[in-house]
């Protein structure tokens, strides 16, 4: 018999907890065997969210709740929810039944056959095609730049071994790539591939700026080759600008009276150079923020309350 730990990140998802509780309850149903925790850890929900977990508290005794003091980010919290679990394994799922609670049986499946990690890999979504395309680019991207093997279309749901969770306890990261973690970490893992639902209730609160967010993160940690393509971008553009200025100064002398390169090479050639440094300072802004993320030494979050759990 092994103890699971089921962890729930919730921001705003009052048309989702229940459901999402009494699916996940199904499916231990079937698992008589073993016993779980289910902890909801909420980013400071401005609905009914923490109201309804608290009535779910009240008739399930393995509920636990954490209430964050503010909204700490979709990067902060969910990890440190993860840490927070007592079993012998941790399983991650969003609230909004994107991740199907019928994975659960298989990734405990996995874990029996002794698998630390297990992954949920997406093969096929009903989101829009051209995110999908996106997402699917993006971690193709990554992957070629990334100094470790990134997972395609693995977003961190999946079950982590108590292991894995100390191996993650002693990181001493405050605003972490979960996805990399996991893939540095180095375990041999386990696939376990779905087809994601579209959301039924709620609104996402995936954007531009979280997605983007995500991207930066994932590049910033696990890669140099940015900065380094800023090195050798600047060499290669410096020496084809020398190359320019060489080959129209010839034409100029032997061509004195009839070549005329007018202004609108040089204002190309501005915009041009312009935009490549501020597209690098850009990069390099990321990798600085980044350090500076790291030096402040923040926690990953202020918890507000606690509710359900057993005394230390």
């Amino acid at each position: 018999m092994a103890h699971f730990s089921i962890v729930t990140p919730c921001y705003n998802e009052q048309d989702n907890v229940r459901e999402l509780h009494s699916r996940i309850q199904a499916e231990f149903a079937k698992l008589p065997q073993h016993t779980y925790e289910h902890i909801f850890i909420d980013n400071s929900s401005t609905d009914a969210t923490v109201a309804l977990v608290k009535d779910i508290i009240r008739e399930h005794n393995n509920v636990r709740l954490i209430v964050n003091s503010r909204n700490f980010g979709h990067i902060r919290s969910p990890y440190h929810g993860t840490l927070q679990g007592s079993g012998d394994a941790t399983i991650l799922m969003a609230s909004d039944l994107q991740d199907p609670p019928n994975l659960i049986p298989q990734f405990i499946a996995k874990w029996e056959a002794g698998f630390k990690i297990v992954k949920a890999v997406k093969t096929n979504s009903e989101e829009t095609p051209l995110m999908f395309l996106a997402r699917k680019l993006f971690y193709g991207f990554i992957n070629r730049l990334a100094d470790i093997d990134l997972t395609k279309n693995y977003t961190g749901t999946g079950l982590y071994d108590k292991r894995i969770i100390e191996i993650l306890k002693d990181i001493d990261d405050p605003y972490p790539y979960f996805r990399g973690l996991i893939s540095d970490i180095g375990f041999e893992f386990a696939i376990v591939e779905f087809y994601q639902p579209t959301r039924k209730r709620g609104i996402t609160k995936n954007n531009f700026y979280t997605l983007y967010d995500i991207a930066m993160l994932g590049i910033t940690n696990h890669t140099k080759i940015p900065l380094r393509m800023a090195a050798l971008g600047g060499f290669v553009l410096g020496a084809i600008s020398f190359a320019l200025a060489v080959l129209f100064l010839l034409l100029k002398l032997i061509f004195w009276d009839r070549f005329q390169a007018g202004m609108a090479p040089i204002l190309l050639g501005m915009f041009f150079f312009a935009s490549v440094q501020l597209f690098f300072l850009g990069i390099l802004g990321e990798y600085i923020g980044n350090i500076y993320t790291q030096v402040q030494k923040r926690p990953l979050v202020v918890e507000k309350e606690r509710v359900n759990f057993p005394p230390q």
